[in-house]
C-alpha cells in the first residue's frame, strides 16, 4: 500500500522534470543555435519476494517474483541535431552546416557555440553579443598565408592599409603563332602588355615584344611606355639596360628549357625611367628576373596569338574597403587597390562526445569530463562548413514538444491517481477500527 504511494510521488517528480525540460525547449524555440533537451527515465530497484529456482527432474524452474518501487530520472540529454539555416543578409551572421562549434574566449576560458551572430567592437575584434572574442588562425605577416601555428583573436580593422609592394615576378602564358612570317615587320610582332608597380606604389606600363626569327626561334625585347614621346614617334622604347633574348621551341611546340639562353639575367626599370624629366621619383628600380619561369607558359602552335600575362605580383597602396567570409571560414579583405588579402580564418571544434558538453548559458557550451578534448581545425576538414549571411535556428519542433507535454501532463495526472487511490484504501483500513 505505502509502496504505491511512494511510486506515485516518484512518478510525479519525474514528469515534473520532464515538463521543466519541455518548457525550456519551448522558451528557446527562437534562440539561435539552441539545442533541445530530452528527458529519459528508468525504473528503481525492485523488492524481491522470491528468487528464481532451477528446474529439477520432477519440477520445472520458477521465475523470480519482484515488486517495482517506482521510477527515477535516467538522463537529461542535449540533442545536437542540425537546425535549419535562416538567411539574414548580414555579413557577420554565420551558420554551421554540419558538425562543429565556433570557439570564443573571455581571456581565461574557451567556450563553444553554434550561435553565429557576431559583431565587431571598436578595435575591430570579432566578438559575440556578450563580448567574447572569436578565435581563429592568423596570417603570416610576411607571406600573408594562414599560419596554423598562429592562433588568437580575429580582427577586421576599418582603414587597414597594405603598403605598396614592388613587382618582382611576371609569368606569361598562351601561344605564339608558328605561322607568323620570319622577319615580319613591326605590325606583325606579338606584344604582351602589362603594368608593374614600383616601391612607392607607382604604376608603369611595360610590354614584351616577340619577333619570329626562324623555325621555332623567337627574339623578345622588353619595352617601356615613355610618356614624354609624342607622335609621330612611338612612345614604346627599349629599356635603358637592354632586356632581350631568344626563345626556342621544339617540334611539338613546347619551350626548350634546357640550357635556357638569356643574355640578360634581369629586366630592370631604373629609377630615372620611373619618372619623367619634370617629375622625378626616388623609388627603387623595378627588377624582374628573366628566367625560364617567366616564359615556360608559352607555346608555339599554328593558329592565333594568345600570349598574355599569367601572374604578376606587386601592388599599390590600398585601404580595406569591405570583407567577406568563405565556407571554410576565411575572412577575405577587399582593398581599394583591387587586392584581396586573408585577414584570418575562423577555427572550428568538434568533440568525440558532443552530448557530454556542459551548457553554461548565453548559447555557450564548455568541455566536461565526458565530452573529450576539442579537436580544433579548419571548417570543411571533417567539420561542418560555414554558411555566410545565415544563422542556425533552434532545433526545437513545437509539434513534438506539445505532444510530449500532453504525455507528461497525463502521466502526472495518472500518478496523482495512484496517491488518491492508495489514500482511499488506507482510509478503508482505518475505518475497520470502527
Amino acid at each position: 500500500m505505502i509502496r504505491s504511494m511512494y511510486s506515485g510521488i516518484g512518478g510525479m517528480k519525474n514528469f515534473q522534470t520532464k515538463l521543466d525540460v519541455i518548457g525550456n525547449n519551448i522558451a528557446n524555440v527562437n534562440t539561435f543555435g539552441f539545442k533541445k533537451g530530452r528527458t529519459t527515465f528508468k525504473d528503481l530497484v525492485s523488492q524481491q519476494l522470491a528468487g528464481a529456482s532451477n528446474p529439477t527432474d520432477n519440477r520445472g524452474g520458477t521465475n523470480p517474483r519482484q515488486i517495482g518501487l517506482g521510477g527515477t530520472l535516467a538522463s537529461v540529454d542535449t540533442i545536437h541535431t542540425q537546425g535549419s539555416l535562416q538567411t539574414t543578409g548580414r555579413a557577420l551572421d554565420l551558420g554551421i552546416s554540419g558538425d562543429g562549434f565556433f570557439i570564443v574566449n573571455d581571456g581565461n576560458l574557451s567556450y563553444y557555440t553554434r550561435a553565429g551572430n557576431f559583431y565587431l567592437d571598436r578595435e575591430g575584434t570579432l566578438v559575440t553579443a556578450d563580448g567574447l572574442k572569436v578565435q581563429g588562425y592568423l596570417p603570416d605577416p610576411v607571406s600573408g598565408q594562414i599560419d596554423p601555428n598562429r592562433f588568437g583573436d580575429l580582427k577586421v580593422e576599418a582603414g587597414n592599409v597594405i603598403p605598396p609592394q614592388a613587382t618582382t615576378d611576371v609569368s606569361l602564358k598562351g601561344n605564339l603563332n608558328a605561322n607568323l612570317p620570319v622577319g615580319a615587320t613591326p605590325p606583325e610582332y606579338v606584344y604582351v602588355q602589362y603594368k608593374v608597380t614600383d616601391s612607392l606604389g607607382g604604376q608603369h606600363d611595360l610590354r614584351m615584344q616577340f619577333e619570329r626569327t626562324g623555325a621555332g626561334a623567337w627574339n623578345y625585347t622588353a619595352e617601356r611606355f615613355d610618356k614624354e614621346i609624342v607622335p609621330p614617334g612611338s612612345p614604346w622604347v627599349p629599356l635603358t639596360t637592354p632586356a632581350t633574348g631568344t626563345l626556342n621551341f621544339d617540334s611539338n611546340g613546347a619551350l626548350i628549357t634546357t640550357g635556357f639562353p638569356i643574355p640578360a639575367t634581369n629586366m630592370v626599370l631604373s629609377t630615372a625611367e620611373l619618372g619623367t624629366s619634370t617629375n622625378q621619383v626616388n623609388a627603387d628600380p623595378v627588377t624582374i628576373p628573366l628566367s625560364v619561369n617567366m616564359f615556360q607558359g608559352l607555346t608555339q602552335f599554328e593558329g592565333s596569338n594568345t600570349a598574355d600575362v599569367d601572374q604578376i605580383n606587386g601592388n599599390s597602396e590600398g585601404f580595406l574597403e569591405s570583407f567577406n567570409i568563405s565556407q571554410t571560414g576565411e575572412i577575405n579583405g577587399i582593398y581599394t587597390n583591387g587586392e584581396v588579402r586573408i585577414l584570418g580564418q575562423m577555427a572550428m571544434a568538434t568533440f568525440n562526445n558532443t552530448g557530454g558538453l556542459t551548457k553554461s548559458g548565453d548559447n555557450l557550451f564548455q568541455v566536461s569530463n565526458n565530452s573529450g578534448v576539442p579537436n580544433i581545425g579548419f571548417a570543411g576538414q571533417g567539420r561542418g562548413v560555414i554558411a555566410g549571411s545565415s544563422l542556425e535556428m533552434s532545433n526545437v519542433d513545437l509539434s513534438e514538444e506539445f505532444t510530449e507535454m500532453i504525455v507528461a501532463q497525463r502521466g502526472f495526472q495518472a500518478n496523482t491517481r495512484i496517491i488518491t487511490t492508495s489514500d482511499e484504501i488506507l482510509q478503508e483500513l482505518v475505518n475497520l477500527k470502527r
